[in-house]
């Protein structure tokens, strides 16, 4: 099964710059997005139904921002629409689809980097997601989660650890959540599979950052130790130009 998340930073441009004939390509069973970016999400779901996609979306109640999608070619037993917490709901962040056999998760976690008020809802968001997560889990044990971190967890994980050090995504206190995260059960797929440095996700807008690789690995794929024997591979897809992040994939067993 190939699953793949993608930050697309509005559907609508995604689609514009090539996202279907990608995924034409690319065939994922599964697919998780975030900054969908759209209310209307009617005038793009025949596009993925041609594709043989069941589509779920949740927009944020803010129009033009935030906001997941999960597509998946099976479809799921059960779809869940955020978790009841108003923050993740009223934005849009969380989308749970129950399989067979697991549950994945769609996510956007939120952004600090506007400056302390929100910097401050994503640490309580962070507190509340691992409380809510590891909740989930008594009830479904089999988890993948996709999506938008927003931080980056280790060094490797940056251009530039160093100027960065004080730079929200990239602070002691969230990189110490997404450690805790995972000794809590989880497994980072990519880094279960590479260690090197270099792979980044998303890559700002300025000054070329893309073309010179000064970027952020802050897109995963998670998922609970009892899934780790099921693992094929893990990849990321910088050459994808569609966003300011690149699509990344997740096959399992």
């Amino acid at each position: 099964m190939k699953i793949i998340s993608y930050n697309v930073n509005g559907i609508r441009s995604a689609i514009n710059k090539g996202l279907l004939n990608w995924l034409k390509i690319s065939n994922p069973d599964i697919l998780c997005l975030q900054e969908i970016k759209l209310s209307e999400t009617e005038l793009v779901s025949p596009f993925f139904e041609e594709l043989d996609y069941h589509c779920f979306w949740y927009p944020a109640q803010k129009r033009g921002y935030s906001g997941v999608a999960l597509l998946s070619k099976t479809k799921p037993k059960h779809i869940q629409y955020g978790n009841g917490n108003p923050l993740v709901d009223n934005e849009g962040r969380m989308l749970r689809a129950d399989f067979e056999d697991f549950s994945i998760l769609s996510m956007y976690f939120p952004s600090g980097s506007s400056g302390d008020e929100r910097q401050t809802v994503k640490m309580h968001f962070l507190e509340d997601f691992l409380v809510y997560v590891n909740n989930l889990r008594q009830e479904l044990s089999n988890l993948v989660i996709c999506g938008d971190v927003n931080i980056c967890h280790r060094e490797i994980d940056i251009h530039n650890p160093k100027s960065n050090a004080n730079s929200s995504g990239f602070l002691p206190e969230e990189r110490e959540w997404v450690g805790k995260f995972l000794d809590t059960g989880f497994v980072d797929t990519f880094r279960h599979f590479n260690q090197e440095p270099h792979h980044y996700t998303w890559w700002s807008y300025r000054a070329g950052a893309k073309q010179k690789n000064l970027g952020w690995r802050i897109d995963y794929h998670f998922v609970t130790e009892n899934l780790k024997e099921k693992l094929i591979s893990a990849a990321i897809h910088p050459d994808q130009l569609m966003s300011d992040h690149c699509p990344i994939e997740l096959v399992l067993q």
